[in-house]
């Protein structure tokens, strides 16, 4: 067993590496199959009007514009990464686990993350529940899952090289 202290530093570390695993994905995938990648200025562009108190948009892209609308995008993208990092250390950390397992990483990555995407940021950047509103909301919707099971797998394959560095 180890200290709260070094849950939150392996959750961290894990969950800004399953990012950047995340990110260099999504560079393959606009290679590969030319998926757009994701708007992180729009993001970036949300996430600031909430200090305002404004948590929903018709649609984003008619928002006014925020200064560092990009930078805060790209940050909170890793915040967010981070904290379900944490949140997969925590699970094996209750779970007095010795090593990284599936489980976490995938409640976490693909269940949690997708709900997140699906019901709290696509319709409060005014694409719908689900992406519903967008042109092509299947495809939306089949790239969130794609995205998230890399980045399960990525939270996974991140928590096995720290432990394996650590032991």
């Amino acid at each position: 067993m180890y200290s709260i202290l070094a849950l939150f530093l392996h959750g961290i570390i894990i969950g800004f590496a399953a990012t950047l695993i995340l990110d260099i994905w999504a560079l393959v995938a606009k290679r590969a199959y030319d998926a757009a990648p994701a708007n992180w200025g729009l993001a970036g562009r949300w996430f600031a009007h909430m200090r305002t108190g404004v948590y929903r948009h018709n649609n984003i892209a008619d928002a006014i514009p925020v200064r560092g609308e990009r930078m805060i995008g790209w940050i909170m993208h890793y915040l967010v990464g981070i904290v379900y990092g944490i949140m997969v250390e925590a699970i094996w950390f209750f779970q007095n686990a010795t090593y990284p397992t599936l489980a976490a990483p995938f409640l976490i990555g693909l269940l949690l993350a997708t709900c997140a995407a699906w019901f709290v940021m696509q319709p409060g950047m005014g694409l719908g529940f689900a992406a519903r509103k967008t042109p092509d909301p299947l495809r939306m919707r089949l790239r969130t899952i794609v995205n998230h099971i890399v980045f399960s797998f990525a939270l996974y394959v991140s928590a096995i090289a720290l432990y394996d560095y650590l032991a």
